[in-house]
């Protein structure tokens, strides 16, 4: 994630580019009330927000007026937005957490995690797709595993944790 990487972006500020991404779709334009809505801020912090990207040539901005973003913010933006569908992706399809759940579990660590492990992630996600058109199920018989040996709130979660250490 170079571009994001290099204009020192913080978690909030790649929320932003995202959600500008998402709403710009097709249009490649954005409003600061859906900018507002979709991340559940007021207006007056995404007027703060779109200054900064403003300021830092990720964003076109001009108050009371659509907001676009510059090359270097679509690529930003783009490669924030990649690593939530591979983490998403990982979370659905591999561990077969529900949507919703995986959404909001994708949204905090698209930040955190580094490109090596995103890397990881999707290596891994194509290698269960590979093994799967080759027969071997792996997410399902994972899923069988995880009911038959993951009752709620069991302390057999913390011993494999202990393991990996």
């Amino acid at each position: 994630m170079t571009a994001t990487r290099n204009n020192n972006l913080s978690a909030s500020l790649e929320d932003y580019l995202e959600a500008i991404f998402n709403i710009a779709g097709e249009s490649k334009a954005a409003h600061s009330k859906d900018i507002a809505k979709s991340l559940g801020v007021s207006k007056p912090s995404v007027t703060g927000a779109l200054r900064v990207l403003k300021r830092k040539g990720l964003a076109n901005y001009t108050p009371y007026d659509c907001v676009t973003l510059t090359g270097p913010g679509r690529a930003a933006a783009a490669e924030v937005v990649r690593k939530h569908n591979i983490l998403k992706s990982f979370l659905v399809k591999v561990l077969g957490v529900e949507k919703d759940v995986a959404h909001k579990a994708a949204c905090k660590a698209e930040h955190a995690l580094g490109q090596e492990v995103i890397g990881r992630l999707l290596c891994f996600i194509e290698f269960v797709t590979t093994e799967t058109k080759r027969g071997y199920h792996l997410t399902t018989r994972f899923r069988r595993f995880r009911r038959k040996n993951s009752p709620q709130n069991s302390n057999r979660q913390d011993n494999v944790v202990g393991d990996a250490k």
